[in-house]
């Protein structure tokens, strides 16, 4: 499933504009410990996190991560989402919390993978 495909079926906005890649996406990661997320996130995944600071956007970048999801409508800062736009990382925002987007991302892309 393509980025922007699982971005498109989840309620909620793309916080970095238009997507600068479309990688195909086949599995998610949901953590709030960066080190985890870097050691244990696989390449162009979705990353759903609570965490808003500057340093998401470097452990994305590190880890090959393509999009970061943030639950619950929390509010990220504007200097977050602008340097995620520089870095080329998508950042989403939705009102679902880190339960239900495990839930709809999983059944998307089992959905997705089982039609091909």
């Amino acid at each position: 499933m393509k980025l922007s495909e699982a971005a498109a079926a989840l309620p909620g906005k793309v916080l970095t504009g238009d997507f600068p890649a479309d990688p195909e996406i086949s599995t998610v990661y949901t953590c709030d410990l960066l080190s985890r997320v870097m050691s244990m996130s696989e390449k162009d995944c979705i990353w759903i996190t609570v965490l808003t600071h500057l340093n998401v956007v470097a452990v994305a970048q590190l880890a090959d991560i393509a999009c970061i999801v943030i639950p619950e409508d929390i509010p990220v800062p504007e200097s977050t989402v602008k340097k995620a736009a520089e870095e080329q990382i998508c950042i989403l925002s939705t009102p679902l919390s880190t339960y239900e987007l495990c839930w709809r991302l999983h059944d998307l892309i089992k959905g997705k993978t089982e039609d091909a």
